[in-house]
């Protein structure tokens, strides 16, 4: 008996270990897939195919749901091209192992324990309870809500477009807008064209956030408002029974829109490239959807090489903290920034535990945040540097950029079409690491090391501060 449990364990061990080698090299192959697509003559508007890194670049922003671009895709791309691209995006904002796995599931009708452990791993759940019917629920809602996106959308895009073309625009920009990609193929200033359409802003907010919030925010949130219709609970009653982790997402997330949206409010506001010389409406609402976009989004309302030193500044700051974990947004997530944060707070109170909502946060997430934080950190200086080495780039647009390759966001000062060769290639590896760096270190920090951690030794009489 205790043979065939070391057996089990031993099996388990190695499909967790494999799935931290699977997940980029599924995000891998399904980039070098995209490459072949995207190079071939049919993807391209006009004579000729996309060279290598042209079409190389844009299926890793696609797949990794960054949205910096080398060229303008509504023009470079044939139809064919912006559908391979569109796909790219959907599969980048799922997972390519939750693809294969609901592909397997449609044909099998059970999914085996590696491909549980699998779905598990590259969503980072906590547990494996119910992986098919997360899974099934992921993809249900997420097709519901880019339905009802497009169609929002297409209020604004038929009339201006006509039905087909309008019909397309509402899809992709729907999609990429869930997906937190921020590509858009209707022309080459994303939506600075639609600042004062209150109905096309609102609607991509919504979107992105939904995105950004996380699969499981989602699901719970579903169930507590079920259950609350049919116990007759009032609103705040059936809040009350959101799970720790939804209440501390929800406010982290209406905490960053805000902060965020006052801030770039403050310091815009007398800018006349970007909302100085707006209505007060548009002030706002231009302020909330900078503040939103920054997280991962892409989208830009107002023109990112005109804003000023300060609000990019911040927005290096909320594009490395990103969206939510579980999710299609990028960065280090909320909960995970929080938590290190948190952490900080509670070492200067002098506080013996870290809680949240009369939960305790464990060690050994406090250890893995702050990996994922510093990790994260020191690749994007190191590709900081490299890319104002290899190119005459000013700190700030370099920053700019490299937060937001690294952190999958996607927007830019106009500076990612003029890289050369060496830079393009550096932001290509900078967004491929952006997307499964999160993932691949919160599986390395989750390894069983119980054998590692026998050894116990002295205290050091180190000294810090």
């Amino acid at each position: 008996m205790q043979v065939e449990g070391a057996r089990t364990f031993l099996t388990m061990k190695k499909i967790k270990l494999d799935s931290a080698k699977l997940i980029p090299i599924s995000f891998l192959f399904a980039i070098i897939i995209g490459t072949i697509l995207l190079m071939l003559p049919i993807a391209k508007a006009g004579e000729g195919s996309a060279d290598i890194t042209t079409a190389f670049f844009t299926s890793t922003t696609s797949i990794c749901v960054t949205g910096l671009v080398v060229v303008d895709t509504y023009a470079y791309w044939s139809l064919f091209g912006k559908i391979v691209i569109l796909i790219l995006i959907q599969l980048g904002g799922f997972g390519i192992i939750a693809v294969t796995s609901i592909l397997m599931l449609m044909l099998k009708r059970k999914m085996s324990l590696s491909g549980a452990l699998l779905v598990h791993d590259a969503f980072n759940l906590n547990s494996m309870d119910g992986v098919f019917r997360f899974l099934i629920a992921v993809f249900k809602s997420t097709f519901v809500v880019e339905l009802l996106g497009a169609a929002i959308y297409a209020i604004t895009f038929v009339p201006k477009y006509g039905p087909l073309r309008g019909l397309w625009y509402s899809l992709f920009t729907s999609i990429s807008a869930f997906c937190n990609a921020g590509i858009d193929i209707m022309g080459p200033d994303s939506l600075i064209g639609f600042q004062s359409n209150t109905l096309v802003l609102v609607n991509s907010m919504m979107l992105i956030v939904m995105g950004g919030l996380g699969y499981v925010v989602w699901i719970d949130v579903f169930r507590s408002l079920r259950r609350g219709i049919k116990k007759k609970y009032s609103l705040t009653q059936a809040i009350k029974h959101f799970n720790e982790h939804t209440k501390l997402v929800l406010t982290l997330t209406i905490v960053l829109i805000l902060s965020g949206a006052l801030i770039v409010f403050i310091l815009e506001y007398g800018n006349n490239e970007t909302i100085g010389s707006m209505n007060m409406w548009d002030k706002i609402l231009n302020s909330i959807f900078q503040s939103v976009t920054f997280r991962t989004a892409g989208f830009a309302a107002v023109p990112q090489d005109a804003l000023t030193e300060s609000t990019c500044f911040l927005g290096c700051i909320y594009m490395f903290i990103g969206g939510s974990p579980v999710g299609t947004a990028g960065g280090v997530k909320t909960v995970t920034f929080f938590i290190v944060l948190l952490n900080g707070i509670s070492f200067i109170r002098n506080r013996n535990e870290n809680v949240v909502f009369s939960r305790k946060v464990t060690s050994e997430m406090i250890h893995k945040a702050s990996a994922i934080v510093m990790v994260s950190f020191f690749v994007t200086v190191i590709f900081l540097i490299l890319l104002m080495t290899t190119n005459n780039v000013g700190l700030v647009d370099g920053m700019y950029e490299t937060f937001s390759a690294t952190a999958t966001v996607g927007l830019s000062r106009s500076l990612t079409s003029s890289l050369n060769t060496v830079g393009r290639w550096l932001i290509i590896v900078a967004m491929f690491l952006g997307r499964i760096g999160p993932i691949s270190m919160a599986l390395f920090f989750s390894y069983d090391t119980e054998g590692k951690n026998k050894i116990s030794y002295a205290k050091g009489n180190f000294f810090v501060g």
